[in-house]
């Protein structure tokens, strides 16, 4: 599409030059992490394939590491949206179907996006540490399903069953709750915790290989997982157990 320069400001042209360069940059760095994964990343490498001086790029991305920032914040942002997104099509009070949109939904984005993914939830990149500006986005999906338990806790659908827990996984519990904004107890945010590494873990071990020549048909492996994670989430069977052992004593 042409730009009328004569209307158009010349800081907005500037801004939507820098915004597709910067995009261009981050798009040939993600084939870079398919192809020789992230400790390969090389801002030369990339800047030779966008067809620019690595002075240029040094412009928009100071050094590897910021490079690996943006990519690891956008990443992160776009689970964070898949959660989401698949939570909002389903009705408030439907937290297993909730959850199990979650599932789903996180689920297709690493099949999509397994570079990304081992980028997140992979091994460590050699010599990087993520800095502040990564948390925020990497709290987007779980903070998304933990408002998921929460209204299934405040609608008593999320039951609570008494449950030891060591002191310092209660103070834990406690602050979580406290930065979060969140009523949920402590035995339910121990399940809502177990479900969701059995979620990440689930996808982990089918994107990294480790399900091959056990399981032949992952989807539907996945699928009665995660169901049977839903379940012990909501807990009512729980309760029923419960009550057994206070009748048999």
């Amino acid at each position: 599409m042409m730009v009328d320069m004569s209307t158009t400001p010349a800081g907005s042209v500037r801004a939507r030059v820098r915004a597709g360069l910067v995009d261009e940059i981050k798009q040939t760095a993600r084939r870079h992490l398919a192809e020789q994964g992230a400790s390969a990343l090389s801002l030369r490498a990339v800047a030779r394939e966008v067809g620019m001086v690595s002075s240029a790029v040094y412009r928009y991305f100071p050094s590897r590491d910021d490079l690996l920032t943006a990519l690891i914040v956008d990443a992160y942002s776009a689970v964070g949206a898949a959660v989401e997104e698949a939570s909002a099509r389903r009705r408030r009070s439907d937290v297993e179907g909730r959850w199990w949109a979650i599932c789903a939904a996180v689920r297709h984005w690493a099949v999509a996006n397994p570079h990304e993914w081992a980028l997140l939830y992979g091994s460590p990149v050699p010599g990087y540490a993520a800095p502040v500006d990564t948390v925020g986005p990497a709290g987007l999906a779980p903070l998304a399903f933990l408002r998921v338990v929460a209204d299934g806790v405040a609608a008593g659908i999320v039951v609570s069953v008494p449950a030891a827990l060591p002191r310092s996984v209660r103070s834990d519990f406690a602050r979580l709750r406290a930065d979060a904004g969140l009523q949920v107890p402590d035995d339910v945010l121990a399940r809502a915790f177990a479900a969701w590494a059995g979620l990440f873990g689930s996808v982990s071990l089918e994107l990294f290989g480790h399900l091959h020549n056990v399981i032949t048909d992952d989807a539907a492996y996945f699928e009665s997982q995660m169901r049977a994670a839903g379940t012990h989430l909501v807990g009512a069977h729980l309760v029923d157990a419960h009550d057994a052992d206070l009748s048999a004593g």
